[in-house]
């Protein structure tokens, strides 16, 4: 069966927020292809990806660490 990947921003290869890396890697697509068609989306649409951008880095969650330094969680 196909498992759906979770959707969330991941802590490496990312550039700024970690929004288009996050759903390239959540649907399989390259991160690269994702911003591009981000920035096309914007221009076309006079800005408004800026605000979808800003409001999916806000609700994305951060993917957890999962470095075997990291302390557990309580």
């Amino acid at each position: 069966m196909y498992a759906m990947k979770k959707l969330e921003r991941p802590r490496r290869g990312r550039l700024l927020g970690g929004v288009c890396a996050g759903i390239g890697n959540s649907f399989d697509l390259d991160p690269v292809l994702v911003r591009i068609l981000w920035v096309a989306l914007t221009v076309v649409s006079i800005g408004i990806g800026i605000i979808v951008y800003i409001a999916a880095w806000i609700l994305m969650p951060e993917e957890e660490d999962k470095s075997p330094d990291a302390p557990a969680a309580p």
